[in-house]
């Protein structure tokens, strides 16, 4: 993609604007801060970016109301162990902000999808929310196969980072 294009892409996704299809690409940065299992801090060209993984869910640990919950600590020292510090490519699907104007995205480092890493140790559970679906179908058999073999929040006891 021509850098003109990146350049407007970015443009659009920081202004919280829709990307169209042709125009979505990976925003590349680096992580400066894991607020818990499926929320990071990223310096994305100089403008830290509140991203939210998506098509997962993990236990809370800071929650107003809820407070933490068991298993919270576990999965955000594990997303802390895959990601803390790391240069991350955030892949955008077809709603680039939430209702809260966070980024949502599937985190890589390197040619691993952090999000299914997650779901994959049993440290996060599958949540979809359209029109953010495009790993739907790999999320799901992560998490029956992690699920099955009891690994992560499906271990007894507590779960402990791995």
């Amino acid at each position: 993609m021509p850098r003109v294009a990146k350049q407007f892409a970015l443009l659009l996704v920081l202004l919280g604007l829709s990307v169209p299809a042709a125009a979505q690409l990976p925003l590349e940065g680096t992580v400066t801060r894991i607020v818990d299992g499926d929320t990071i801090h990223v310096d994305v060209g100089g403008r830290i970016e509140k991203v939210r993984y998506i098509g997962v869910n993990t236990p809370e640990v800071h929650h107003p109301r809820k407070g933490e919950e068991p298993g919270g600590r576990a999965a955000a020292d594990v997303n802390r162990q895959l990601v803390s510090g790391c240069r991350v490519r955030l892949e955008l699907d077809a709603q680039a902000r939430d209702h809260y104007g966070r980024l949502l995205a599937y985190v890589w480092v390197a040619d691993t999808m952090v999000n299914a890493e997650l779901v994959r140790r049993g440290f996060a559970q599958v949540m979809t929310i359209p029109p953010n679906v495009r790993h739907q179908a790999l999320l799901l058999k992560l998490q029956r196969e992690a699920r099955e073999a009891n690994r992560g929040l499906w271990a007894e006891p507590a779960p402990t980072a791995r």
